[in-house]
């Protein structure tokens, strides 16, 4: 316990420990406002003059018109807004919502929109997947609404996984267990998941950093060759050189998440995160839960992949003889997902974005991305929907790669 109480104080207190942890803590503080920075509304007022809105005030009047939207989406709603928005074109002579005479569509569209989230998707053709115009949709159809979204998940998944009737078995199962009817709190999209996401990639980035040189730079200087000679110097020291860069990541990584959620949802309002998923992403997404839990439950899965990637990035100091080296090697498996997920193609990249430590976490292939997806593991009649595989395998990677570093630094001779 003492050598772990001084290896933490050690890293702690190197330089660029200091400088990577409070620069870590600001980027999830900017990452949490840059959402913020994207919402823009124009309207016209009863004046005549139009208003321009941009940030936090733009964001607070499109809540404030989409209030009357906020609740239960039942398909009595869905319909009734659906009606809504055909008798508006209608009136107007068009087909399309763009098409409207200015001011019309912040009058009369504007404040149903959150209920026609998913509408043209559930009602896709099966074959081709092409969604219809809202206009081409009857409004007695939505009375089965959510049956419609529960034959489009089928019709989605023979195209997604032809080959695989395990994956459409387990997906239908899993989409009959969500939660229906849908809730829906305007005021926050799927951005401010995605800037979440950079937040734990960067975040990650800078914890594969600071482990990188535990091993290597002993090596390197040469320091390693007294420190083994001592009592503890092989073995114990190498494990509480492990335990004190999994600690110090672990908390990093953990406090950013917990900073960004709860500005984050402070800024956009916390009703917003009592959305359910389906209301944000696809219609017919598979995970029963609603956007609040999606922020805890993708930092929790952050958190898994990025100690997985502290533990790969110790053996990878264990087993390279400079710091240069062991960096080198860390930050190209730590941006390998998004490479491969852009280069590979299919069942392939999947398996690979799983499995690699990063995957958790990656710009292009991350949990996220995964749990709003469809994408399956499969192996012959074996499935496994790709979020629960990326856990499964960033659970099993912090054990291994933890031990083999310190078997190899225990192993490690001067040469």
């Amino acid at each position: 316990m003492l050598i772990l109480r001084l290896e933490l104080k050690r890293m702690l207190k190197a330089r660029l420990t200091r400088v990577l942890l409070p620069l870590a803590l600001l980027l999830s503080l900017l990452m949490a406002y840059l959402p913020v920075t994207f919402c823009y509304t124009s309207y016209t007022d009863p004046a005549g003059n139009e208003v321009q809105l941009t940030g936090l005030a733009s964001a607070a009047y499109e809540k404030e018109q989409q209030a009357g939207a906020s609740g239960s989406v039942t398909p009595e709603r869905v319909r009734q807004a659906v009606e809504t928005y055909q008798a508006c074109l209608r009136e107007y002579g068009v087909t399309e919502s763009y098409d409207l005479p200015e001011g019309v569509y912040e009058r009369d569209i504007l404040p149903i929109a959150p209920l026609l989230h998913g509408v043209k998707e559930a009602f896709a053709d099966p074959d081709t997947g092409m969604a219809p115009a809202i206009m081409e949709i009857s409004p007695a159809e939505i009375d089965g609404y959510y049956a419609v979204c529960e034959a489009r998940l089928a019709s989605l998944m023979a195209l997604e996984q032809p080959d695989s009737p395990a994956a459409r078995r387990i997906a239908a199962e899993m989409y009959r267990q969500v939660t229906k009817p849908f809730t829906v709190y305007p005021g926050m999209s799927s951005t401010v998941m995605d800037y979440q996401n950079i937040m734990g990639f960067l975040v990650l980035l800078f914890c594969v950093v600071i482990a990188a040189p535990v091993f290597s730079s002993g090596y390197q200087s040469g320091a390693d060759s007294i420190l083994r000679c001592t009592r503890h110097g092989r073995a114990c020291l190498g494990a509480a050189k492990a335990a004190a860069a999994l600690l110090v990541s672990g908390a990093a990584f953990a406090i950013c998440a917990a900073v960004y959620i709860l500005a984050s949802n402070s800024l956009f309002g916390w009703e917003c995160a009592e959305t359910s998923i389906q209301m944000v992403y696809s219609i017919v997404t598979l995970a029963d839960m609603d956007v609040g839990q999606l922020q805890v439950l993708f930092a929790a899965a952050g958190l898994l992949s990025v100690l997985a990637s502290v533990s790969f990035t110790l053996f990878l100091s264990s087993r390279c003889r400079s710091t240069a080296a062991s960096l080198a090697a860390a930050l190209i498996f730590s941006i390998a997902p998004a490479v491969i997920s852009m280069t590979v193609p299919g069942p392939l990249s999947a398996w690979l974005c799983s499995i690699l430590p990063a995957g958790g976490t990656s710009i292009q292939s991350s949990f996220l991305y995964a749990l709003t997806d469809f994408r399956f593991l499969t192996a012959g009649s074996l499935a496994v929907w790709t979020p629960w595989a990326i856990i499964g395998f960033s659970a099993i990677e912090i054990p291994l790669f933890s031990l083999l570093s310190v078997r190899s630094y225990r192993r490690h001779t001067a040469g």
